[in-house]
């Protein structure tokens, strides 16, 4: 983080392990998905999901705003709903239509929501993964020291 007293990967307090990151998307009640518009603008919108086996899982509508630009350009981000100890996953949202993954997208999403998410709820929509190709965390009481990136995917 040039310019905010972070100059290199060695240089920390407090570097993360991955497990502190892996939690924190893990307990995450919502998360935030940007996707880029066909011209390039961004585009911003919280999600019900869930983090399973390394990878965010997310729905939506076939025809919603953030289906239709990963249809035109997959790589989106996806991010945690704490400020304070966000989780920033960077990655490519890769359409899952296979039925065990809707089955166990809905079985954890109704469990986590406390809804009745069926199966066929799932397949009738857009049901996508995000397996992490960078990942940056930072906890804000030691905001110089903590910010950390990992490559998982590597």
């Amino acid at each position: 983080m040039p310019g905010y007293g972070v100059v290199g990967p060695d240089e920390g307090s407090g570097l993360l392990p991955w497990s502190w990151a892996d939690e924190r998307l893990a307990r995450s009640r919502y998360y935030w998905v940007a996707t880029a518009w066909p011209d390039g603008r961004p585009h911003v919108t919280p999600v019900w999901g869930m983090w399973q086996a390394g990878a965010a899982w997310f729905s939506c509508s076939p025809g919603s705003r953030k289906a239709r630009n990963l249809g035109a350009d997959p790589r989106c981000v996806v991010t945690t709903d704490d400020p304070v100890r966000p989780v920033i996953v960077e990655g490519r949202a890769e359409r899952r239509t296979a039925r065990p993954d809707a089955e166990l997208f809905a079985e954890q999403v109704s469990a986590k929501y406390d809804e009745d998410v069926t199966v066929d709820f799932v397949l009738d929509n857009a049901l996508y993964r995000v397996a992490p190709a960078r990942v940056f965390g930072l906890d804000e009481e030691d905001f110089t020291g903590s910010p950390t990136r990992w490559f998982p995917g590597r």
